[in-house]
């Protein structure tokens, strides 16, 4: 499970992250610290929710804002675009980028072709994202403000080229993020929203998209660092991927990360009773109301060489 890199520095205002079709190797590894200046401010800005009150409302929007990020996240970026596990219109397909888009975790292609060189050289030398390469912090954190997590790797998702929007969106995905903490404010200013919950125009931003936001990164990061290192190997995979139930349950089903690096083809990543899959359920409500279909199963084979 690829980690994401800040969604905007202030260089991309100016000049788009590249798209290349070469591979990446080449690139170095070396922290430029100066990208680290948006993730590092968005985390201390997060910090001013200790000094406004904090009221019922202020978690319930900020649970809101968390689930519906994380759901596009896993459904989306991971389990569509990632590994078409599903199939749905060019409508929500957008939609679903979109709101994933505004988590600040990239745009969909730069995230789909991270991820997919990610399952190829999964915990190798060619695997960046690997706590097992340059140790935990790196993989939770610091892989992503390298020259190699910049561009997009066009030759990993030849498959999605096709759709302009989805090109538009990656190569502007400061767009949704800056969409999202401006309506977040704004909501906060209109009167009968701040009289139903109390809140203004600054506490919405803190709430609605700060305080979320910090939390999306790190559980995000959790699957490729934590999910790498602690949990239960229920199938051999040659890597180190692991099931780890809490990070599953703060990602949605993400965390049964060892059954989905033996089948990353599945829309389900929880595959045996007790493996609770939030992402799956929703995808499944949806596939009722016709807007996603063909869920790809888990094949019963697969479950037969799962190790006790």
């Amino acid at each position: 499970y690829c980690c994401v890199t800040m969604s905007f520095s202030i260089t991309k205002w100016v000049c788009p992250p590249p798209e290349i079709s070469n591979e990446p190797d080449d690139l170095s590894n070396k922290v430029e610290w100066f990208r680290c200046l948006p993730f590092i401010i968005i985390h201390l800005l997060a910090f001013s929710a200790f000094f406004h009150p904090v009221t019922f409302y202020c978690f319930a929007l900020a649970v809101v804002s968390y689930s519906l990020r994380m759901f596009t996240i896993t459904a989306f970026y991971h389990r569509y675009f990632s590994h078409r596990s599903f199939k749905t219109g060019r409508v929500v397909q957008f939609a679903g980028a979109f709101v994933a888009c505004s988590s600040g975790q990239r745009g969909p292609l730069w995230w789909a072709a991270h991820h997919r060189r990610h399952h190829r050289h999964s915990d190798t030398d060619k695997d960046i994202h690997s706590p097992h390469a340059k140790g935990v912090f790196w993989s939770h954190t610091l892989w992503f403000m390298t020259d190699y997590a910049v561009p997009t790797l066009l030759k990993e998702i030849p498959d999605w080229l096709k759709f302009p929007e989805l090109r538009f969106i990656n190569r502007f995905d400061w767009i949704p993020v800056l969409a999202l903490g401006l309506g977040c404010y704004l909501l906060g200013t209109l009167e009968w929203f701040q009289s139903f919950t109390g809140l203004d125009g600054l506490s919405t931003f803190i709430w609605g998209f700060l305080v979320p936001t910090v939390f999306l990164y790190h559980a995000t990061f959790a699957v490729n660092s934590i999910s790498h290192i602690f949990g239960k190997k229920r199938f051999d995979t040659g890597d180190e991927s692991r099931n780890n139930p809490l990070v599953a349950l703060f990602t949605f089903g993400e965390g049964w990360h060892n059954n989905h690096h033996f089948f990353p083809g599945s829309a389900r990543q929880g595959f045996f009773k007790g493996e609770i899959d939030i992402t799956y359920y929703i995808l499944k409500l949806l596939s009722f109301l016709g807007l996603v279909s063909d869920l790809r199963p888990v094949p019963s084979w697969v479950k037969d060489k799962a190790q006790s």
